[in-house]
């Protein structure tokens, strides 16, 4: 991770700002990682607050399309559902992305 910053990465997800995010990506941050301290993902965040040219982005660019956000406890599957975001959870089902439910403990344990 160069240049880039992770948590500056997530604000720009969570508020739109596709430019910081491409800068982020370029830089090396890698947009599946959850911060001990937010424990979200970028994709997810994006999802739930209509930034779909991000999650476009973001997709395009590594981000897992099934990693569960633990915070939001959703998969961007789900979130994408949940928040109206239609043709970007048609691209993620298309895509294999999977949206099945593990007890709250499982990402602590390997199971």
């Amino acid at each position: 991770m160069s240049g880039g910053d992770w948590k500056d990465l997530y604000d720009a997800a969570l508020t739109g700002d596709l430019p910081r995010v491409r800068y982020h990506v370029a830089a090396g941050v890698d947009p599946n990682y959850q911060h001990p301290e937010i424990l979200c993902t970028p994709l997810v965040a994006s999802l739930i607050h209509g930034h779909d040219d991000v999650a476009q982005h973001l997709l395009a660019h590594g981000a897992d399309p099934s990693l569960r956000s633990h915070f939001d406890d959703m998969t961007p599957l789900q979130a994408a559902r949940r928040h109206g975001r239609h043709a970007l959870a048609r691209q993620l089902a298309d895509a294999g992305a999977r949206d099945e439910r593990r007890p709250f403990w499982h990402r602590w344990l390997p199971v």
